[in-house]
């Protein structure tokens, strides 16, 4: 097995949705850092491995986008591309198909990446007017294609907007993370605290040029637009619920994750390949796992990377304390705080997930510590290759060290890697 190394990643600046980004479609949002990844490590006219991208909303005419980028990129044609989605784990499962076929040989380089905007989404219309649409175009005379039209009413013209709402329990995600945070008992203090403390790192993260070499300018916006740095935690606990109405909900704009537009990439290679091509590599892509829970019966919707690093542990002989940098993805503080409390019950860990004994806790000061997703935003096929990025820069900048990452999912699913140094 080849060592599977980390060369560097893009992205552009992540905007709060229907702001900065407006109208730009998904195909210019990913086209941007994957020519300045192209352009900065010397990859123009080269034919890489593979290119693995996906983007959660799409339209239909994006069915080959990763192919499209490729094409305007600077690489060569001849470099194959894919789309993939795993919702809020795509880039992260990009990376690791990319990583797996470098680790067998089949492949000596590639890009991992991923894209979404809330700023340009498909709209579509009910069954009613499809029907009448399919009915018009099938017909062979002008008469029978003019037919299905005389039963058109007003109503056929209502919108059809796409949701993260889950399909069989019709719930969001964040209706569904606030069972979980009920269920675990986590109040809206802890939440708010968490969430604080993310902008307060990622503004000291900004302010310490970590992202200057990472982040490239777009569109007018050269920093992560969601970061309220000079928040309190009195004016957090001001708002009011975002899911759950009553007075029992903890779940705020505060301390959730904001609907974002952005998109990134990573560039990955065997050691030879970098080494070769006089490339830095910051760190390596060493494990990987994937889980599922069935959330509608059993498990909190956002619970599965709690499965899926112990499996991850397991397979690289590690614990739970021999992190150096834990990057556990915020899509709502209530899920970290969870996930975090899942490790920590002897209870869970031995009913739930089989362990002999809890994980145990983590030393909090390691983790997210150049901000999560509540302050830098999540755009949600892009935030995979955005950890992956500066988890490696991480490691590179200590000099050593070993990194977790975790990201839930829709579908009851979670998305884990481990870095090392």
């Amino acid at each position: 097995m080849k060592k599977v190394a980390i060369v560097g990643g893009k992205r552009i600046p992540f905007s709060r949705s229907m702001s900065k980004y407006n109208g730009i479609k998904n195909y210019d949002l990913l086209s941007a850092p994957i020519q300045s990844l192209v352009k900065e490590f010397n990859l123009t006219g080269k034919e890489l491995g593979e290119v693995a991208t996906g983007a959660v909303m799409k339209h239909p005419t994006e069915w080959n986008l990763a192919r499209e980028v490729v094409m305007g990129s600077g690489l060569s044609p001849k470099t194959p591309a894919y789309d993939i989605q795993q919702a809020c784990g795509t880039s992260l499962e990009a990376a690791i198909l990319v990583a797996n076929k470098i680790a067998l040989g089949q492949i000596e380089c590639g890009i991992a990446g991923g894209v979404d905007t809330n700023s340009d989404l498909p709209v579509t219309f009910g069954n009613g007017f499809r029907k009448m649409l399919f009915d018009s175009y099938r017909a062979r005379s002008t008469k029978d294609k003019i037919k299905p039209w005389l039963s058109l009413r007003p109503k056929h013209f209502k919108p059809q907007l796409p949701t993260v709402n889950e399909p069989r329990t019709k719930m969001s995600m964040g209706e569904s993370c606030e069972v979980m945070a009920k269920n675990w008992k986590i109040t809206q203090a802890e939440q708010d605290m968490l969430a604080l403390e993310s902008h307060k790192k990622a503004e000291a993260a900004w302010n310490d040029g970590f992202y200057d070499d990472i982040v490239m300018p777009f569109n007018g916006l050269k920093k992560d637009q969601n970061i309220r740095a000079n928040s309190t935690l009195e004016k957090m606990a001001t708002l009011k619920p975002a899911f759950d109405k009553s007075e029992s909900g903890t779940l705020t704009a505060a301390n959730s994750s904001p609907l974002t537009d952005g998109a990134s990439c990573v560039l990955l290679a065997s050691e030879e390949w970098a080494k070769a091509n006089n490339l830095p590599i910051l760190a390596y892509f060493s494990f990987s796992q994937v889980a599922a829970v069935d959330y509608v019966d059993d498990e909190g919707l956002l619970m599965a990377p709690a499965y899926a690093v112990p499996k991850l542990l397991k397979q690289a002989g590690l614990t739970l304390q021999d992190f150096d940098f834990y990057e556990i993805h915020e899509a709502f503080a209530a899920q970290v705080l969870s996930t975090l409390k899942a490790w920590e019950s002897e209870e869970y860990c031995k009913n739930k997930l089989g362990l002999d004994k809890a994980l145990g806790s983590i030393d909090r000061s390691k983790l997210n510590i150049k901000g999560g997703s509540i302050a830098i935003g999540h755009p949600f096929a892009a935030t995979g290759s955005r950890i992956v990025t500066s988890l490696a820069k991480m490691l590179e900048q200590k000099g050593s060290g070993r990194g977790l990452i975790s990201i839930c999912t829709a579908g009851g699913m979670g998305v884990t890697a481990i870095l090392e140094k």
